[in-house]
């Protein structure tokens, strides 16, 4: 049933993007706006891309660069981790959403 659920639409594409850091919302992104976007924060650097819906990492001045090899977001729960940073990117339904879910 879960299999059937997945490949029947289980998977939403999100509206948008919420970046965290250090466990605190730092901004919120809408996926249809194409951006890049530095975070530079502490002495530390992340730069992600938005572009058609889809969420990936750059650059990441951490020493494992996990996030940077990530593999692309566009999903309602997926997430990039930049763990050294604290920086969490989540693909999320946006704020109406949100509102009827609180």
């Amino acid at each position: 049933a879960g299999l059937i659920y997945m490949n029947l639409g289980g998977e939403k594409s999100g509206g948008t993007l919420t970046v965290t850091v250090g466990g605190e919302v730092y901004d919120t992104y809408d996926l249809a706006e194409d951006q890049d976007v530095s975070l530079d924060i502490d002495g530390w650097h992340n730069q992600f891309r938005i572009r058609d819906g889809v969420v990936s990492m750059l650059e990441a001045d951490c020493p494992d660069k996990y996030c940077v090899e990530h593999a692309p977001i566009d999903k309602v729960g997926e997430t990039i981790v930049c763990l050294p940073h604290k920086v969490v990117l989540e693909i999320t339904e946006g704020e109406e959403a949100r509102d009827v879910d609180a």
